[in-house]
């Protein structure tokens, strides 16, 4: 696939699952990407950031984006995933994640960092905290939307139309922030900011707050 695909394009993004949890085997992958003369991004949660370190190590990634999770997303101690995750190892890991990969930006031996933070009406408590951990690593606000489980209790005669009606009828319930709510939740962090939603594809935010204490400095 990458073969057949190295004329028509410019590099080649590993994402979940997760990635950075093969490390031999992403690491290989990301040395073949290489010799085609492809860049390599790396979506990631952070949760391993061994893994990391050894791909900057050996100049293997052009563009790392850190989903940084939060506790209501599920990372509380509960078991899901590939095993279960304490919020505190979480933390710690991710967090050292950041660290490994803002040195690398710093020195430039990485082209482009980003961190990602999905942000649902329940999730907005964790922001201000996270956003005062990363420091200046660029931070990106992702509208998010909610993904209905499978609904239980159903009649055994409800057809498949019926059911993905329901199924709508619940996310309607939930429905992901708009871009106008996002900017409010980000004027608080008062530093420049990217928002993605689906509607209006990336735009930047500085925010009020930022701009006046840039004017100040």
């Amino acid at each position: 696939m990458i073969d057949s695909s190295s004329s028509f394009i410019s590099g080649v993004i590993f994402s979940g699952g997760e990635p950075t949890m093969q490390k031999e085997g992403l690491i290989a992958l990301a040395h073949y990407v290489k010799k085609l003369n492809l860049a390599v991004g790396i979506q990631t949660n952070g949760f391993f950031p061994d893994t990391l370190e050894s791909l900057l190590s050996k100049n293997l990634a052009d563009k790392i984006a850190i989903d940084y999770k939060t506790t209501w997303e599920g990372y509380s101690g509960t078991i899901g995933g590939y095993y279960p995750v304490v919020k505190e190892n979480y933390e710690r890991n991710v967090l050292k994640s950041i660290g490994i990969c803002k040195k690398a930006f710093e020195k430039k031996t990485l082209d482009e960092l980003e961190v990602v933070f999905t942000i649902f009406y329940e999730n907005q408590e964790y922001l201000m905290e996270i956003s005062k951990k990363i420091g200046d690593v660029p931070l990106v606000l992702q509208q998010g939307e909610h993904k209905i489980p499978i609904i239980r209790n159903t009649s055994p005669e409800m057809s498949n139309g019926e059911y993905i009606y329901h199924k709508r009828i619940q996310q309607e319930k939930h429905p992901p922030l708009k871009l106008n709510e996002i900017k409010e939740i980000a004027e608080k962090l008062e530093k420049p900011i990217r928002i993605r939603t689906r509607e209006t594809g990336e735009v930047s935010y500085e925010g009020h707050r930022s701009r006046r204490a840039s004017r100040k400095r």
